[in-house]
């Protein structure tokens, strides 16, 4: 059996790379960083890159900006460049619209995104793509022309979905979504944005560019699965933790790029302090999880079965936060300054880490799994 990258799949991940790198550079970036912690209870402070902003101008340089009361706006013109690209409807079905590929392909574009630190909530946009063409999805209090229309724009990037689990986690990039694709047990629909908004409140985010908010009790309506959709909301929550994992994936990566870059070109005691074992045992290490981490992504991907994602949560989790931690590190107290971007790996993997499933989760599904082995097999 071949585990190489096909030619298609690696052409994908090459023309995301490309895409991201014209359409959303490091300078953008900073841009988006820079202005919303300049907005951030109006005075300016950066050092705990908090989430939430008042009503105030869109970022430097981008007039595409859309925000809400709570700030952290999106680029809509981007978005909607990630959803010509087929971003959004990698896996939706080539008779509906889409590209027809598969989960090991989302996850290929999903690391890329992950590695620019792409902001949004792209895996929710993602999933409600694929649900609102198969028409798994309920349309919520939705009227039925605005529904018709917001099918329709989800795959094209035309709209902004972000997503409320039923376990209660916050919801990011709430005042810039048109609606929130609302989990519950067995229960999966999309609610207007602002329905959602109204019983919720802004909390404070360590990530400036993934704004939070806090929610109330479940949105869900009652639960009547009914046919076909009985266990969707399982499936999807392990596709959205599989995603965010290949996400954790790019960012770790990336971290390994930017240590060692830093390590060959800093010099100490008059050579390049890549020289010193030291640096070069930190370097190692990165690289280890992250390449270990990459294999469990991408094995999940292919058999989608629940331990390997949870698995593949859990390694890819810990190799964007210990490897954005060892690149700090390797930068020494220039990592700690607001003008490197190492911080914003660390910050963006902590968000991450607690989104879809926590270590904990993580464990435990791994944990009853091997329970299930073992009574298998007496």
């Amino acid at each position: 059996m071949d585990f190489q990258l096909t030619d298609d799949q690696r052409a994908l991940r090459a023309g995301m790379r490309e895409l991201l790198e014209r359409r959303f550079p490091r300078t953008r970036l900073r841009t988006v960083i820079d202005g919303d912690a300049e907005r951030d209870d109006g005075s300016g402070e950066r050092g705990n890159g908090g989430g939430e902003r008042g009503d105030g101008d869109a970022a430097r340089g981008d007039g595409g900006r859309e925000r809400g009361n709570g700030g952290g706006g999106l680029d809509r013109g981007l978005w909607r460049e990630l959803g010509e690209a087929g971003l959004f409807a990698l896996r939706v079905p080539e008779s509906a619209g889409g590209v027809g590929l598969g989960l090991p392909e989302a996850v290929l574009a999903f690391e890329e995104a992950g590695r620019a630190l792409l902001p949004g909530p792209l895996v929710a946009t993602e999933l409600a793509a694929g649900l609102c063409t198969t028409g798994l999805c309920a349309m919520g209090p939705f009227e039925s022309v605005r529904a018709g229309s917001l099918a329709a724009g989800v795959a094209q990037g035309e709209a902004v979905v972000t997503a409320l689990d039923g376990g209660g986690a916050p919801v990011e990039h709430l005042a810039s979504a048109d609606a929130v694709l609302a989990l519950g047990p067995t229960v999966v629909e999309l609610i207007p944005a602002e329905e959602v908004a109204r019983s919720t409140e802004p909390m404070r985010s360590v990530d400036p560019a993934t704004p939070l908010h806090r929610t109330g009790p479940s949105r869900t309506r009652p639960e009547r699965a009914g046919p076909g959709r009985s266990g969707i909301a399982a499936r999807l929550r392990r596709e959205a933790a599989l995603l965010t994992a290949a996400q954790q994936l790019g960012s770790a990566c990336r971290t390994v790029e930017l240590a060692v870059d830093h390590a060959k070109r800093r010099t100490q005691f008059g050579r390049p302090i890549g020289a010193f074992q030291a640096v070069q045992h930190l370097c190692a290490q990165m690289l280890v999880r992250a390449e270990s981490a990459r294999s469990v992504v991408y094995a999940a991907a292919v058999t989608e079965d629940p331990g390997d994602i949870a698995a593949a949560k859990l390694l890819a989790d810990e190799a964007a936060v210990h490897n954005a931690r060892d690149c700090l590190q390797v930068h020494g107290g220039m990592g700690f300054t607001w003008e490197a971007d190492v911080h914003l790996h660390l910050k963006r993997a902590w968000v991450r880490a607690g989104q879809w499933q926590s270590a904990a989760a993580a464990e435990e599904e791994l944990a009853a799994g091997l329970v299930s082995t073992v009574e298998t097999c007496l």
